[in-house]
């Protein structure tokens, strides 16, 4: 590796606004199997799956409907 490098003519990435985060989250038994389920049926990780009904939920700004009783 080089002492030093020139960045000058460096451009910032243009994906940096779409990196992921990764976390832990608890799921229902139930949850996680439709969501395998349907991933399989569309042909894609059950994973992103539910990142993108996740964002689609943030997007529109959906509030679950509670309720304790």
């Amino acid at each position: 590796m080089k002492e030093e490098y020139d960045f000058s003519s460096a451009r910032k990435n243009p994906y940096v606004k779409r990196l992921k985060q990764q976390v832990t989250i608890n799921l229902d038994s139930e949850a996680v199997a439709y969501f395998k389920a349907l991933a399989e049926k569309l042909g894609i990780p059950y994973q992103t799956l539910i990142n993108l009904y996740l964002s689609d939920c943030a997007k529109s700004k959906k509030e679950p409907k509670i309720s304790w009783n």
